[in-house]
């Protein structure tokens, strides 16, 4: 008869190996999807010509139902005031649907994360939905920038 002692390391083998699989296949279920943005200028007129520069980039992340975005952002003519989430088909304005945080800087960080209901994680799968950072003489928009998917890689 084995002792308690000894059967204990093969139920402990037997357990981590058993969570070591459960992760596994947690991890590729739960596999975060990708998309990265250009930041350029929104579109301008000749009056915003002195207020409205710049560029940037950002990459984002979906899990479950939570973007997470990260990017950087240079060359701005006065200082980044607010930075948000909009849902609009490419080169059209929409709707804010989150606050992201932005350094209060002509360059710098914008980052954030926010919670998508269905139909928002359908638009970004259609590249409708985009970034755009405001500055002080341009408070309509300074950057703006559409989340595209980015192909997975094996």
């Amino acid at each position: 008869m084995l002792s308690h002692a000894k059967m204990l390391p093969s139920v402990a083998g037997l357990a981590a190996a058993a969570l070591g699989l459960t992760a596994a296949g947690g991890h590729l279920a739960a596999q975060a999807r990708t998309y990265a943005a250009r930041l350029s200028p929104v579109p301008i007129t000749v009056a915003m010509q002195d207020t409205v520069a710049g560029q940037g980039a950002a990459t984002a992340s979906l899990t479950g139902s939570t973007l997470t975005i990260e990017g950087t952002f240079e060359g701005l003519k006065s200082a980044a005031t607010v930075a948000r989430l909009h849902l609009a088909p490419r080169g059209v304005r929409g709707p804010a649907i989150g606050d992201l945080t932005v350094a209060r800087a002509t360059s710098g960080v914008v980052r954030g994360a926010v919670d998508l209901t269905d139909r928002q994680r359908q638009a970004l799968e259609k590249s409708a939905l985009y970034i755009q950072i405001h500055s002080e003489k341009a408070p309509d928009g300074n950057l703006w920038g559409w989340l595209v998917p980015q192909e997975v890689t094996r």
